[in-house]
């Protein structure tokens, strides 16, 4: 099921029921910005300090933790913007409580952040929750009872989808998502690092 970006943003309510057969499509929220607020001004000058500093030690220059990571929108609507200041503009639109964001730089109390099509800007940290989730890349992925791929299959989710992801092994990932909870393949998912661990 396809859909343009503005499409998503016009919809309303959450998405379907995770069942059985998963037909949770996630309605990737993330429009563009309905409204341009002020003109957009010069980022801070120590800015480019900031994300230097970052991308040389992996951490970040206000929170001191690892550069990349994975976090997610904490409510259902969350503006980016063109910079780390309420007097940039707004970019983007992000319209779906609980999507995965990957932070990607910080200054002050901003995190520069983008979806898994790299689209994104700067966000004010309260947006942003820890509680990790992931999208479903694979289409009618087989949700497993165990991390193996013999395993019996306990339900199948849609190429869109959103979960909670819980444990993760060196392949495999826990997914968890109203009535259905399984495990699949990293491979599967946007929002985990091929080499994180979760237990």
């Amino acid at each position: 099921m396809q859909a343009t970006r503005q499409e998503w943003a016009r919809k309303s309510g959450g998405p379907a029921a995770f069942t059985l057969v998963l037909t949770l499509v996630l309605g990737l929220g993330l429009s563009p910005a309905r409204a341009q607020e002020e003109d957009d001004g010069p980022p801070p000058d120590d800015l480019t300090v900031a994300q230097s500093v970052a991308a040389q030690h992996g951490r970040g220059a206000v929170t001191n933790l690892p550069l990349p990571r994975f976090v997610s929108l904490k409510g259902s609507e969350g503006n980016a913007r063109r910079g780390p200041s309420l007097s940039h503009r707004i970019d983007w639109v992000f319209t779906h409580a609980g999507m995965p964001l990957k932070i990607t730089a910080e200054f002050g109390h901003w995190r520069r952040v983008e979806d898994r099509d790299g689209a994104g800007g700067w966000v004010h940290y309260s947006l942003l929750s820890g509680v990790r989730s992931v999208i479903i890349e694979e289409d009618m992925a087989e949700l497993r009872a165990r991390p193996d791929p013999r395993a019996q299959v306990v339900a199948r989710a849609e190429s869109g989808a959103l979960a909670k992801l819980e444990d993760c092994t060196r392949d495999w990932c826990e997914v968890t998502a109203e009535d259905a909870d399984g495990w699949l393949p990293k491979t599967a998912l946007w929002g985990v690092f091929p080499e994180e661990i979760r237990d």
